[in-house]
């Protein structure tokens, strides 16, 4: 067991900007719970919503000092005495972790912690947990699409915006995704959209009316809603549905844009996800890995020491590709 161990981690003891992300080299090495598992951690993503915890601005504020991170792919060092299901030496992935991802060593509930199959790497593993469980939530659970509608995955090169591609086009819908660069609009139609935009030209949403003859698309995959919300509600459809995956500030909006096409505005947040919705969602996506449509694609990568930077490029970078990782 972990007992005396030492290892690295990011801590963060005052909310703030990205320079509050402290790498300290001597935190103890928690020892599992009965429930909980001990993981070697190789890679772990790293998250807009982490930007957001760590700036004090969100919802929900963890106690000070923490270890930010919840996707980790890595293997299994220790398991508790009531873990049954999961050995030493199992390749695995989170989607959450009790004592923080961004550090060589993680402890996790067995409940968040899922097989990692020999075809996808440590840094794909990474790259499952959020984004994926975010994407099947918006679309399944909260937008409740079906075959042959139409989608807009605003922010389709992103984390997130590949993995709602790949779950939009095995469902049977028409994918449309918009990118900021001609890097990030071949990321998207190579992970399932039919057609991308460049959301940084002038004119686009006309682009994208005209590319559905003038009839709108019936959902909207939204990363950035505090730009794009009053424009997403023009290119709806009736009874079209707005999916808020990300906001970064408040936005004007005429509400009764909403009233003729009797369209929504629905809001997504993993934290309110049930254990049923979870094990409905890693039952499809193992679904995907055994049949090979579901590839994360990983984007920048950063050693453990450059959390800061890492932080300071997720939201401030332009044209995001793929999901960004920490390697440790």
């Amino acid at each position: 067991m972990a007992t005396g161990r030492l290892m690295r981690a990011i801590r963060v003891s005052e909310f703030g900007g990205p320079s509050v992300l402290k790498l300290q080299s001597h935190i103890p090495i928690r020892d599992p719970a009965a429930n909980e598992v001990l993981v070697r951690v190789y890679a772990c993503g790293v998250n807009p919503v982490e930007t957001y915890i760590r700036s004090g601005t969100y919802a929900r504020k963890p106690a000070l000092p923490y270890t930010p991170g919840t996707d980790v792919a890595g293997v299994i060092e220790a398991v508790g005495d009531h873990v049954k299901i999961f050995k030493s030496g199992d390749r695995v992935f989170t989607t959450g972790t009790i004592t923080g991802g961004y550090a060589d060593y993680t402890v996790a509930s067995q409940e968040s912690v899922h097989p990692l199959p020999d075809n996808l790497s440590y840094k794909q593993g990474c790259a499952i947990g959020i984004p994926y469980f975010t994407a099947y939530r918006g679309l399944v659970h909260k937008a409740h699409t079906k075959a042959g509608e139409r989608v807009l995955i605003h922010g389709a090169s992103g984390g997130v915006g590949v993995a709602a591609c790949q779950i939009a086009r095995v469902l049977g819908m028409k994918v449309f995704g918009t990118a900021g660069t001609q890097e990030g609009m071949d990321l998207a139609v190579k992970n399932g959209a039919h057609k991308v935009f460049n959301h940084s030209e002038n004119g686009y949403t006309e682009k994208i009316k005209e590319a559905t003859s003038g009839e709108g698309v019936d959902v909207i995959i939204e990363m950035l809603s505090n730009k794009n919300l009053n424009a997403d509600l023009q290119l709806l459809r009736q009874g079209g549905r707005v999916i808020i995956v990300g906001c970064r500030g408040p936005v004007e909006i005429n509400p009764r844009d909403t009233m003729a096409k009797e369209s929504s505005i629905i809001g997504v947040s993993l934290f309110n996800a049930t254990n049923n919705d979870r094990a409905e969602c890693a039952a499809f996506l193992f679904t995907g890995m055994e049949a090979g449509w579901l590839t994360p694609v990983t984007g920048p990568e950063y050693p453990l020491e450059k959390a800061a930077q890492a932080h300071e490029d997720i939201i401030n970078t332009p044209g995001a590709t793929g999901k960004m990782v920490l390697i440790m």
